[in-house]
Formats: structure tokens, C-alpha cells, sequence
């Protein structure tokens, strides 16, 4: 039995960071059932989620399905032959039905008795062939919160979509969505690699896009980003909640982790409300001491390797700076209220 490797990318503007995951696991569930209903089996199989793209690759899939027996069950033996002995209408009818001559029927056993009956052999889809269809319906069923469309085209996606790979092993499977064609052509790193990266096999597809600057399986880059923040963290310990890092994750295709630090005097305001504002709006990792107590610092992770890090350090820590004012201003202004009237 020959196998190959199907790769399927689907690349889009930038996706909300909390929708990828379920989004490409759709995708992924509803392609590999789709394969197991047409009999083409695998050995393996990975989805893929950035903000610019969603994937699957199929690896060891099965080229040529097995072919099908199947039984075709038709009229009653007691209904086939008149009390002659000769072929009824009724099974003449199932005769020319399934294209076959009446010597070629014969009686089969059922729970309700004897039927006039055929064994029918069906042979096994080609992938090449009805890979596009299952890709295109998979793809309907990706759940979208909200739809939007771009330029004067009907297409609906909750992105627009901006270009189709659709490969099995080298060769490239004719597909049409979104008003696109479908060809081996992917994408890099908006920044650090805008040209093309073209997809010679399927089975290249994660080692060139890392080469393009593109960690493009989720998992992988989610450890990344922790080990970084794990790592540029010199004072004190990096909190690193499992939300914030998924969110994280799926804001970045080629994290680089920076750290950074407020003013002091914000301390004054109640952590929960300083990391609070950090996480929620600036996607912060907050630092604490030995104690749990709350460091005057942060570690922020950009989607892009700067020639000069110190400024964008500085820039967040700009940023930073009116957020913590509105929380210092909100819990001054509360602590005017008194709790007992």
C-alpha cells in the first residue's frame, strides 16, 4: 500500500488569539473523519495555529482506499420466479438496476428469509481525487464567532484569507475557496521574512517555515515562550498563568521574550489591581519575590527579534506607565467611599 503526506494551510490576516485553537482543531477532526469515512487510513497526523495561518499535515496517509465488498440485497426468492421457474419482473428490475445479467444473482440468508442478492465490489477512492472536496467541506465546519468579507468579494471568513497550500507529497491538489487557488506557495514572518516560501513536499512544511521565521506548531511555540520568559526573568520569579500564555502564544509566530520595569511608587496600589491591568491589557508576565509579593517588573513578548531591544523595552515600559496610573487613580478614588455608610 503506498502513503504520502498531505499538508493543508489555510493563511489569513491575523486570527483573534483565543479563537485558533479551536478553530484548527476543527479543522483537523473534521478532515481526518472525513478520511476515515473513505476508508483512507494514516499513521499520523499534527494541526498547526499561528496568527497568520491554520494547518494540517496527514502523514502516512493511504493513497488508494481499499476496495469495498458490499452485499446488494433485492427481492424475496419467492417473489423472482414465477411457479414456471422464470425470472419475475421484479428481479429482472434488480438485474438491470445493478447492470448485471440474472445468471449472476443468487440467493442470499437474511434474518427475513431468502433474498435474491449480489456481491458488489466498489473500488477505493484515490486521496488525489477526493481530497479537495473533504478539505473545502472541513473547512465550511470551522466554528467562526463572527464572520467578516474584504473588498468587493462575497467570501466570509472571521479573517480574510489571503492564500491556499494544498499539497500531497509534491504534487499540487487543485482547490478553489475564498476566490483563491490553491498551489504550494506559503508565507514567512510578516517582518523577518515577507517573501514567498515555496513548499516543495508536504512533509518540509514545519522545518521551512521555521527557516522563514514561523514556529508554526502551537505546542512548540507556547514552550518557547514560557522557557524565554523563564529565562530573561534575572530578579525574581516570572508568574506565568496557563490563560495568559495560551493568549500569548497566539499572538506571536517568532516570540522573543523582553523584560522591563515600572516605577516603584505604583507598588502603593494593591497587586491584584497592578497585575490585573498587566495581564489584561498589556499581556504582561508580572513578576513576585520570595515572599509573593509584587516586583516592580514585567517581561513582555514581541513578534519580532529587534536590532535594538533596549527600545522596545522602553516602549513598553511608556505604555505601561498610563495603565497603572488609571489603576492607582480607580483605587484612590474608591478608598473615599467608605465600606459602612
Amino acid at each position: 500500500m503506498t502513503r504520502g503526506t498531505l499538508l493543508f494551510e489555510l493563511g489569513t490576516e491575523e486570527l483573534p488569539a483565543t479563537a485558533q485553537g479551536a478553530m484548527s482543531e476543527s479543522l483537523h477532526n473534521h478532515l481526518i473523519a472525513a478520511l476515515n469515512s473513505c476508508g483512507l487510513d494514516f499513521e499520523d497526523s499534527r494541526f498547526f495555529a499561528t496568527p497568520r495561518r491554520l494547518a494540517v499535515q496527514i502523514d502516512g496517509l493511504l493513497l488508494e482506499a481499499p476496495d469495498v465488498e458490499r452485499e446488494v440485497l433485492g427481492p424475496p426468492i419467492a417473489a423472482s420466479r414465477d411457479a414456471d421457474g422464470n425470472w419475475t419482473p421484479a428481479a429482472e428490475g434488480f438485474a438491470r438496476k445493478q447492470g448485471v445479467p440474472l445468471d449472476l444473482l443468487e440467493a442470499v440468508a437474511t434474518p427475513k428469509g431468502e433474498r435474491l442478492g449480489l456481491k458488489v465490489t466498489e473500488a477505493g477512492v484515490l486521496a488525489r481525487e477526493v481530497v479537495p472536496n473533504l478539505v473545502a467541506e472541513a473547512v465550511a465546519a470551522i466554528p467562526v464567532a463572527k464572520y467578516m468579507r474584504w473588498g468587493r468579494k462575497r467570501c466570509e471568513f472571521l479573517r480574510p484569507v489571503q492564500w491556499l497550500v494544498l499539497l500531497l507529497d509534491d504534487t499540487v491538489l487543485p482547490l478553489s475557496l475564498f476566490e483563491l487557488e490553491a498551489d504550494r506557495t506559503s508565507r514567512g514572518h510578516r517582518f523577518h521574512h515577507p517573501n514567498n516560501v515555496a513548499i516543495n513536499h508536504a512533509k518540509d512544511y514545519e522545518k521551512l517555515l521555521f527557516q522563514a521565521k514561523v514556529i508554526a506548531d502551537f505546542d512548540t511555540r507556547r514552550n518557547v515562550v514560557a522557557n524565554q520568559v523563564e529565562t530573561v526573568a534575572e530578579v525574581g520569579t516570572p508568574v506565568i498563568a496557563e490563560d495568559l500564555l495560551d493568549e500569548v502564544t497566539g499572538l506571536v509566530e517568532w516570540p522573543i521574550a523582553l523584560a522591563g520595569t515600572f516605577d516603584e511608587a505604583f507598588l502603593q496600589v494593591p497587586q491584584e489591581a497592578l497585575i490585573s491591568s498587566m495581564k489584561t491589557h498589556q499581556k504582561y508576565f508580572h513578576l513576585v519575590d520570595d515572599s509573593g509579593a509584587l516586583l516592580p517588573r514585567f517581561i513582555t513578548v514581541a513578534n519580532i527579534e529587534s536590532k535594538d531591544p533596549a527600545k522596545v523595552i522602553a516602549g513598553n515600559e511608556k505604555v505601561i506607565r498610563p495603565r497603572l496610573s488609571d489603576a492607582a487613580f480607580l483605587f484612590d478614588r474608591d478608598k473615599k467611599t467608605p465600606l459602612v455608610h
